[in-house]
C-alpha cells in the first residue's frame, strides 16, 4: 500500500529542503521519504509560486459566480416546486370531483384482507 502525505506534511518537508540546512538525504532518513519525492514536491511548489499572489483576485471572482449560480439554481428550483404543487393540487381536486379512486372505500385508507 502506499502511504498518503498531508498537504502540511509535504509543505512542512519542502520548507526544510529549501531552507539548505540539512541535505535532502538527511531530510529523506528523518521524514522516511524517499528523496525523490521530495524533489517532485519541491518542484511542484516551484511551479505554483508564480500564481499564488495572481489567485487573490481570481479566487473573489469565483465566489461570485458560484454564488450567483447558487442563486439562478434555487429560483429554477423554487419554480419547480410551484408548478409540482399546482399539478398536485389539481389532481387532488379531480380526485375528490370524481368520488375518490376506484376500487377505494374511504380516501386516504386501503382495503384489508
Amino acid at each position: 500500500m502506499r502511504r498518503q502525505y498531508s498537504a502540511t506534511c509535504k509543505a512542512q518537508v519542502v520548507q526544510e529542503a529549501m531552507a539548505g540546512e540539512k541535505t535532502l538525504s538527511q531530510i529523506a532518513v528523518e521524514q522516511g521519504i524517499h528523496p525523490n519525492l521530495i524533489t517532485k514536491w519541491r518542484r511542484a511548489v516551484l511551479k505554483a509560486m508564480p500564481t499564488a499572489f495572481d489567485d487573490e483576485g481570481k479566487a473573489a471572482e469565483q465566489i461570485a459566480a458560484l454564488q450567483a449560480q447558487h442563486e439562478r439554481e434555487k429560483e429554477a428550483l423554487y419554480a419547480e416546486i410551484g408548478r409540482l404543487t399546482t399539478q398536485v393540487n389539481w389532481l387532488q381536486k379531480k380526485i375528490t370531483a370524481a368520488g375518490g379512486l376506484p376500487g377505494s372505500t374511504r380516501p386516504g385508507r386501503t382495503r384489508g384482507p
